[in-house]
């Protein structure tokens, strides 16, 4: 299997981001609701909000691994037989996703650090309280967190239901150039 992206066929490295960002994402969405329900004193409180930091903070980092990478090695091609709006919504539903990637962990930096303390990423090392946060800032990053993480749950579950329909219905290739293959097509 190739390593970069060619004009047809997703690379590996393109593959094992694309899955394991996707992988991250739903255990985080999945964090957030158990999370939600814990009380400060349950001893699970703290473990579950430490592992929601954490890789929240690296779906941030992969994120911009990601796009730098397709700076690098462009994706490919979209298949012929496309019709004009189903090539708008998927580059739409990707740019929107890559923004939640980016924005999602922002808000979640600003609303862990607003006391002035930094995050423990896995208790490997601090990512330090680098910006100062008012709790008015505080309170409109918990908002935009809080409704970005739910547009997510749509996008997410819209994203994979066109690649199911792609697959199933269309009968195309748009999944399987994203799986575990190395056929060109």
């Amino acid at each position: 299997m190739l390593f970069r992206n060619t004009p047809s066929l997703f690379g590996l490295f393109s593959k094992l981001l694309h899955w394991l960002i996707a992988g991250l994402i739903v255990c985080l969405i999945w964090l957030g609701w158990y999370m939600v329900d814990l009380g400060y004193y349950d001893k699970w409180y703290k473990d579950a909000l430490h592992y929601h930091k954490s890789l929240g903070m690296l779906v941030l980092v992969l994120a911009m691994v990601k796009i730098g990478w397709q700076c690098y090695t462009p994706k490919p091609r979209p298949l012929a037989g496309l019709h004009a709006w189903e090539k708008a919504g998927a580059t739409g539903m990707h740019y929107l996703l890559w923004g939640m990637m980016l924005l999602i962990p922002t808000t979640g930096y600003l609303i862990s650090t607003s006391a002035g303390q930094p995050i423990q990423l896995f208790n490997w090392f601090a990512i330090p309280a680098i910006v100062d946060v008012d709790e008015k800032l505080r309170d409109l990053a918990i908002n935009i967190h809080y409704y970005l993480a739910y547009a997510t749950l749509f996008l997410v579950a819209g994203h994979a239901g066109a690649a199911l329909k792609h697959h199933f219905i269309n009968k195309d290739d748009t999944l399987r150039r994203m799986l575990w293959t190395n056929k060109e097509v």
